[in-house]
């Protein structure tokens, strides 16, 4: 992609890419934000939207047909490689054009409420989205950005809570809420660009790009808003546009079997699973989900996952309970189930919370376990634990941490030194 005149001509490596992102930004961490009661947009936000549903809106405000083509080119150049946040930065419109769409649209994205940045440089937006509602209080995801030295990874929430009530993960704690919109979705990767000063053109391998992985492991089960989610990365993938490859997207699923075969199918990114248990009984009790579609069937669909092969293998997320999940026993028969399913499997060490009841596996018991899978021949990296004390590690997002009270917080601080 060429550089834009006027913009620098080289970009930061990924060394320094991931200095820059640990590094205090240029203004202070956002200060906590009192969650109003939102009054919805009274213009709908462009930002989201596909190609042709951007010519749909055009055409809704009677730009003529012949111009729609061009017209959606320039959008998209403008929203999803500049990061343009009002139509007066679209400098190669006319002045008409522009405010013909300032009158009907919007590129508005989420809004922080709060930040919160952790000792080891992770961020966590609790981000403030449309009730849909006028004088419906706002309702709240949140979305995390883990820097390390050679990729940024940003953690995408699907939904307003979670439905699945897995019982060691922390958002199954909050009730549903709603799912998010495709807007809202693509919305997230927007923000976090914005507030890392992110949009800078392309011109060395993920452009010194701060964000260059998405996760969609954030709230809620993302095959339960099978839809948007799809409609949502395809924007993000979008080589003209933002540009992640599918490549380094990854899904993670608690196993909506039927969906499993269309996301590889209509999405194409990489599947995660996660699995957590190896029997039933177990499962049922960790994934409740499990009852619905039990291990069996969802290795099945794992097998016959689209585009599964040794070169893009199926993860397996596997959470380590102490005196749970975590015994010699459990890793011989998690290797037996995976037999013949590329597969690599992500031990996670628990990330407590407040209220839980388990406790994270000792870490002699997580190196064995990890020792006998990797013996028996597949990758098996322990997660290395992020954001511990801002409780924006895996499993413990929820968008009503900003609401702990002291004596919680004060839990939470010294659950993070002890491990």
């Amino acid at each position: 992609m060429t550089m834009v005149p006027g913009e620098a001509e080289s970009m930061p490596s990924h060394a320094e890419a991931a200095a820059r992102a640990t590094a205090p930004l240029g203004n202070a961490p956002l200060e906590k934000v009192a969650l109003e009661t939102y009054v919805p947009l009274a213009k709908p936000s462009l930002v989201g939207l596909s190609r042709a549903e951007l010519a749909a809106r055009l055409g809704d405000i009677g730009v003529p047909s012949a111009q729609q083509k061009m017209r959606v080119q320039q959008l998209w150049h403008w929203i999803y490689v500049r990061g343009a946040q009002d139509f007066d930065a679209m400098s190669n419109m006319s002045k008409d054009m522009r405010a013909e769409l300032d009158r009907h649209f919007t590129l508005a994205r989420p809004e922080i409420a709060v930040e919160q940045i952790s000792g080891d440089g992770t961020r966590k937006w609790l981000l403030r989205l449309p009730s849909g509602l006028e004088g419906e209080r706002a309702h709240e995801v949140e979305c995390v950005y883990i820097p390390e030295v050679d990729r940024g990874t940003l953690c995408v929430s699907s939904q307003v809570g979670c439905t699945l009530n897995c019982s060691f993960c922390h958002t199954g704690t909050q009730r549903l809420v709603r799912n998010l919109t495709a807007g809202e979705i693509v919305g997230q990767v927007m923000v976090a660009r914005d507030r890392l000063g992110d949009w800078a053109d392309r011109t060395t391998p993920n452009g010194g790009r701060l964000v260059t992985n998405i996760v969609m492991m954030g709230m809620g089960e993302p095959l339960y808003n099978f839809d948007a989610v799809r409609d949502a990365l395809l924007v993000v993938s979008d080589g003209d546009g933002i540009g992640i490859s599918r490549r380094r997207i990854t899904l993670s699923t608690s196993g909506v079997v039927p969906n499993i075969a269309r996301t590889g199918a209509e999405i194409g990114v990489s599947l995660a699973i996660s699995l957590h248990a190896v029997r039933d009984e177990l499962r049922d009790e960790l994934v409740p989900l499990n009852r619905k579609y039990p291990i069996g069937e969802l290795l099945e669909a794992c097998r016959n996952y689209p585009g599964v092969s040794n070169a893009r293998r199926i993860t397996f997320e596997y959470v380590m309970l102490k005196g749970v999940n975590d015994s010699l026993d459990d890793a011989r028969l998690l290797v037996k189930l995976l037999k013949g399913i590329p597969a690599k499997i992500n031990l996670i060490p628990f990330n407590p919370w407040p209220g839980s009841r388990y406790e994270c596996s000792d870490w002699d018991q997580i190196e064995k376990f990890s020792e006998y899978v990797f013996n028996a021949g597949y990758s098996s990296p322990v997660r290395t634990p992020r954001g511990r004390d801002i409780l924006a590690a895996c499993g413990q997002l929820k968008s009503e941490t900003e609401k702990l009270s002291a004596r919680e917080r004060q839990a939470l601080r010294a659950m993070a030194m002890t491990d």
